[in-house]
């Protein structure tokens, strides 16, 4: 799995491996959705893991080119729209309103995760992970939305 986040998804997905017993690789880059699905292409085959995943937030990037690069390399292209932090948020309360930004996003978490800053305790997580996928499951397309279930599901049936 690659994420686009320096540290959020990174410490959940580590967490999350950790906690469920589950064989996950984790690699970071800033960059586009674009690019990181170059750079999974570069440094996992398909021969060598059962899947390889993006993990992006829609920001400001042009998500259609993202597509069209992850199903061209068969990567999987998870995206959450406006940010990882919607993801985080499932995990405590059935969001369904729009989220202006990532700033946005992070005080509605911060409501139920106090202090919460970029990087986080796992832990505080991980009893709610399965409820957090029936609610990410419920949303449409567009803002809010997040495809972090996907992954998560395909993880724990591996």
């Amino acid at each position: 799995m690659v994420s686009g986040g320096q540290r959020t998804e990174p410490d959940y997905f580590k967490g999350f491996a950790r906690s469920r017993r589950v064989p996950l690789k984790v690699k970071t880059k800033v960059d586009s959705p674009e690019n990181l699905v170059r750079y999974a292409k570069s440094i996992f085959t398909a021969d060598e893991y059962d899947g390889v995943w993006c993990v992006v937030d829609v920001d400001n990037f042009d998500i259609g080119a993202a597509r069209v690069a992850a199903a061209r390399a068969e990567i999987e292209l998870v995206v959450s729209e406006p940010c990882f932090e919607l993801w985080l948020l499932l995990h405590f309360v059935d969001h369904r309103a729009h989220i202006d930004n990532g700033k946005a996003a992070c005080a509605l978490l911060a409501k139920h995760v106090p202090g919460y800053g970029k990087g986080l305790d796992y832990t505080i997580f991980d009893e709610h992970v399965e409820l957090a996928v029936e609610r990410a499951k419920s949303l449409g397309p567009g803002n809010p939305g997040t495809d972090v279930w996907r992954l998560v599901e395909a993880v724990l049936k591996a």
